[in-house]
């Protein structure tokens, strides 16, 4: 009985730490909003991505949050929503991979149903330069108008290749650079239609991605509140 007594609060501890080791990612904080800046390959504002978090119970090692995301056209007109689970997991952040779709395809299937597998894509606790992470793939079944589609998203490749400070107007941070490829394919019937490219992006130990670059555009982070 006396070593029950002892493990009880010991396990409770642990479940404790690893829950605070996830309370920083500004995705599982709930009831923030955040605000990216998207802008094209010129450098241009091309719209906003906003982000409502909705917290949910901390489950042993496990937090996790839904987002409510409203995607914004360059005139400031929304143009697509749509719900995402974000879950942290012993430090290690897992992000739905229906937020790394293009601007171009999110807005396009803005009307469309359909059906998704969750797939997350996974940050470890601790990462430094060298380190190979896991790879992630995406499908998603479409009926667009009556017009039936299947697109599918493989991130692979990952690579953590550096640390840089990066500033934004949300703050500054220091923070850890990603590249990994990108392989996209939209099937209507019997015509592909694929999208290969190769990204970057900033992530930030323990807060999350501050930015992401790639040959269409970037992406960064402006307002926290």
């Amino acid at each position: 009985m006396k070593d029950l007594l002892f493990v009880l609060p010991f396990l409770l501890l642990c479940r404790s730490a690893n829950a605070q080791g996830c309370a920083l990612f500004y995705l599982l904080q709930d009831n923030k909003t955040t605000q990216l800046a998207v802008y094209n390959k010129k450098g241009n504002l091309n719209g906003t991505i906003i982000y409502k978090t909705s917290g949910q119970p901390v489950k042993g090692s496990t937090v996790s949050a839904i987002l409510h995301t409203t995607l914004l056209d360059k005139e400031g007109k929304p143009v697509n929503k749509g719900i995402s689970n974000v879950k942290c997991s012993n430090g290690a952040l897992l992000m739905d991979m229906n937020l790394f779709l293009p601007q171009q395809q999110t807005e396009q299937f803005n009307k469309a149903n359909a059906k998704v597998k969750n797939a997350f894509l996974e940050y470890p606790a601790a990462m430094q330069t060298g380190d190979r992470l896991k790879d992630g793939i995406f499908n998603m079944e479409i009926d667009n108008n009556g017009v039936k589609q299947i697109l599918k998203m493989q991130i692979f490749n990952r690579k953590v290749t550096g640390a840089e400070k990066v500033s934004t107007k949300a703050g500054a941070w220091d923070c850890i650079t990603i590249t990994y490829l990108v392989k996209l394919n939209i099937q209507t019937g019997p015509i592909d239609i694929p999208l290969n490219f190769e990204a970057t992006e900033w992530f930030a130990p323990g807060f999350g991605i501050v930015k992401t670059e790639s040959e269409a555009g970037s992406a960064e982070i402006v307002s926290i509140q």
